[in-house]
């Protein structure tokens, strides 16, 4: 009877750590609750981001996508963004605080990108600081490319 007590007990514990497990394993949790996560505060955009390399291009949006770049990351916003010279991924930010912008982007929009010049996987990328459509501005990163989400929570 001791011995079943034990397996019990054993099980419950090892169903309370998968449960654990499978939680922190979700974008979005872990520390900080989704603070910055995600092309957010203390991630690796945020290194590459180089005041140094700052420039304004641009444009027409070709594309747009979501991407994680690993676990319990929120999804980031990217657009694809196509100048008279190159066609440039731009890294914008997170999914959860672009939707409470009020601004949207679509494939044809004409924009203005400024933001810092990177390698990014070994092709070159632009990690916004602003985004201008029309008379709207989509304000992402301080100059020092410290992000404007940094430190909210995701609702």
């Amino acid at each position: 009877m001791k011995n079943l007590g034990r397996f019990t007990s054993i099980i419950g514990i090892l169903a309370l750590v998968l449960a654990a497990t499978a939680a922190w394993a979700q974008p979005g949790m872990g520390p900080g609750g989704g603070q910055g996560r995600g092309m957010g505060a203390g991630n690796s955009y945020n290194r590459m981001y180089d005041p140094k390399t700052v420039a304004t291009v641009s444009g027409e949006v070709e594309s747009l996508s979501q991407s994680t770049s690993g676990r319990r990351m929120a999804y980031g916003v990217h657009l694809t963004l196509k100048t008279e010279k190159e066609t440039i991924p731009v890294h914008l930010g997170p999914s959860w605080y672009l939707e409470k912008q009020g601004i949207t982007f679509a494939p044809k929009d004409k924009v203005e990108v400024t933001g810092s010049r990177i390698m990014y996987q070994g092709q070159p990328a632009i990690i916004a600081q602003e985004v201008k459509k029309g008379g709207q501005v989509l304000k992402l990163r301080d100059a020092a490319g410290v992000p404007a989400w940094a430190g909210q929570r995701r609702q």
